[in-house]
């Protein structure tokens, strides 16, 4: 999943150069729920792996 975000951010940038508004703006919407499903995410595995304790 990660690497269709990173896939998007940079035909985000490339159609951001050519000027394609458009389709700029749906990929940058993809791109920030991606940005956000990942935040949760990691923010969850944080609090699930407190509990557990290395030895």
């Amino acid at each position: 999943m990660l690497k269709w975000s990173l896939l998007l951010l940079v035909v985000a940038i490339v159609l951001g150069v050519f000027g394609f508004a458009g389709i700029i703006h749906a990929a940058a919407a993809v791109f920030k729920l991606l940005f956000f499903v990942f935040l949760v995410l990691f923010i969850i595995s944080l609090f699930m792996g407190r509990g557990r304790s290395v030895r």
